[in-house]
């Protein structure tokens, strides 16, 4: 179930606990939504069990039983009762693909004592760095993540965009002031998806733009409740509550001992500071309705960091219209479509609805549009599920972008590595290139650029020519024509399905005039490979999305 912060996952975990008829373990990562989730179910006057290092209890025999995943996962021994029917983990995008991970573990020894055990999982961000969706199907039709995700379908999913309208959270109203933040363009996360702390540093550290940065926000907090910084890294927000009114502000880090971010917590809940800062460890189990001002000064590494924080001011309190939201790091994330599930390729994109031409799903990628025309989206292969005679459904094989196998010529992902038909390897690009490279009778080019010609060939018939020129002017071209119905879904074949910038839309150019007045819609390939045939070179090969080692063509040789 996908509910945004601030709609009650802790009230509708404990109705579903109330209505089961088993036992229930419901697990948090945190001991603060242990303690959280604890107290609404009480709030119906039923008691229940609390296992938590944290909270100091251990207890296990009641019907339905709160726990942190820690403290479950290492005294297991404690959960071996087969009448456990029901697990829900709150926070679920936290469930590893990795069967050694603690939620996994617990998993498997409820499972070997009831295998007929149930899983729910609740959180507001259903995506995982390095994964994407968590979930496999959407209720509405629609395929999200992997067929290898843990969680096979969303049940349920609440729009946050319909709970501000319906008045049920605060309107979080943002404004990108990277133009005066910092630039964090230039930096690469790591292996594991996350922002090094040194090279974060290097960009924040000593910056000019800081003071000027914590002047605006506290300008802006004027007539704010309660405002939360998340700063970069540990040395950037001690430089920022330096900055900032002393006795008005304290600072949080993963370093500060328990009860004194507990003291600092309730002072910060009781209005008795303004300033909270923090690096990203009050991003969940943290409430505190009255934050009406979010400032963010580092760069969020997944669209689920990045909501959670901004969750922080979306609750509803006293006097409280909407929640202020400054972004002083460029970050890419729409508060209001994130699942689109990836970072926006540029900062000109946009979530666009795009029909399946199979099986006419509206899928919804990034892409950018010239006035009401979509003229390019990054979408791969539709999201649709189709179902069969029998009721079985699977999803839609239509793919946006592809590579062909050369062996049974199934169309794959553009990142498969083996193809899905005959589960041979896929040619890899780089080879592809070296292998035309040992050719005498071959010319490979990385493209730099693409023209388009309506023009007629040796016989004065129109034809469309196309050619590929390199950054040392070398060039390839090849023609096309477009009289005939065949001549165009010949075309349509060999040509625009590869190279539309928007690929599954409805044009269809009736001549190379058409073709050109529309350029915008095209993309050419990254490198082309021409073979000598007679006098002349033909084109033989194109690869687009091209990821390899080579910036030009005959650094590959």
């Amino acid at each position: 179930m996908v509910l945004p912060t601030g709609s009650g996952k802790s009230l509708v975990i404990a109705e579903l606990a109330r209505l089961a008829r088993g036992r229930v373990l419901v697990l948090a990562h945190v001991r603060e939504l242990v303690e959280q989730n604890h107290a609404k179910y009480q709030a119906y006057g039923l008691e229940a069990d609390i296992f938590s290092a944290g909270l100091k209890r251990k207890e296990a025999s009641r019907q339905v039983v709160f726990g942190s995943v820690q403290s479950v996962v290492r005294n297991l021994e404690s959960f071996n009762d087969a009448n456990f029917t029901l697990l829900v983990i709150d926070e679920s995008h936290r469930v590893s693909l990795n069967e050694d991970a603690s939620y996994r573990q617990v998993i498997e020894h409820l499972r070997q004592h009831n295998p007929q055990l149930k899983i729910l999982g609740l959180t507001a961000t259903p995506y995982r760095l390095g994964q994407g969706f968590i979930y496999y199907r959407h209720h509405h039709g629609m395929v999200r993540g992997s067929e290898e995700s843990f969680f096979r379908d969303c049940v349920f999913e609440q729009p946050l965009r319909l709970m501000v309208k319906q008045g049920y959270l605060a309107a979080p109203k943002r404004l990108d002031m990277a133009i005066e933040g910092y630039d964090f363009s230039a930096l690469k996360p790591s292996s594991n998806g996350l922002f090094q702390e040194e090279e974060l540093n290097r960009v924040v550290a000593g910056s000019r733009a800081t003071p000027g940065i914590i002047g605006q926000i506290v300008e802006r907090a004027v007539d704010r409740q309660g405002v939360m910084i998340f700063a970069a890294t540990v040395a950037h927000a001690e430089e920022i509550i330096g900055y900032l009114p002393r006795a008005e502000a304290a600072l949080i880090t993963g370093a500060t001992p328990s009860q004194e971010r507990t003291a600092l917590i309730d002072a910060f809940k009781a209005r008795k500071l303004k300033y909270l800062v923090n690096v990203a460890v009050l991003t969940t189990g943290f409430d505190a309705p009255h934050v009406d001002l979010i400032a963010i000064l580092r760069p969020t590494e997944s669209v689920s960091l990045y909501q959670q924080m901004v969750g922080r001011g979306l609750r509803l309190s006293p006097g409280k219209s909407d929640c202020l939201i400054l972004d002083y790091a460029g970050n890419p994330w729409d508060i209001f479509a994130p699942e689109v599930g990836k970072p926006k390729p540029d900062s000109d994109s946009e979530p666009v609805q795009i029909e399946c031409p199979d099986c006419g799903h509206a899928n919804l990628y990034w892409g950018k549009r010239d006035g009401d025309l979509v003229i390019e989206h990054f979408g791969r292969r539709c999201q649709g599920l189709i179902e069969d005679d029998e009721g079985k459904r699977r999803q839609c094989e239509f793919r946006f972008r592809f590579k062909v196998c050369e062996e049974c010529g199934a169309e794959n992902d553009i990142a498969a590595r083996r193809c899905h038909g005959c589960e041979k390897l896929l040619v890899d690009a780089d080879d592809k290139l070296k292998d035309a490279l040992k050719l005498k009778d071959a010319k490979v080019l990385r493209v730099s650029g693409m023209q388009l010609e309506a023009t007629t060939n040796g016989r004065g018939l129109p034809r469309l020519k196309v050619t590929y020129h390199d950054e040392d002017g070398t060039h390839l071209s090849e023609w096309y024509a477009l009289e005939t119905p065949a001549q165009r879904r010949a075309f349509y074949a060999a040509f625009l399905r590869y190279h539309l910038r928007a690929p599954g839309g409805k044009w269809q150019p009736l001549s190379a005039e058409d073709v050109v007045a529309e350029q915008r819609r095209l993309r050419h390939p990254d490198f082309v490979v021409g073979r000598k045939v007679g006098r002349h070179f033909q084109i033989s090969d194109k690869l687009f999305d091209y990821t390899g080692r080579y910036r030009k063509a005959v650094e590959a040789g």
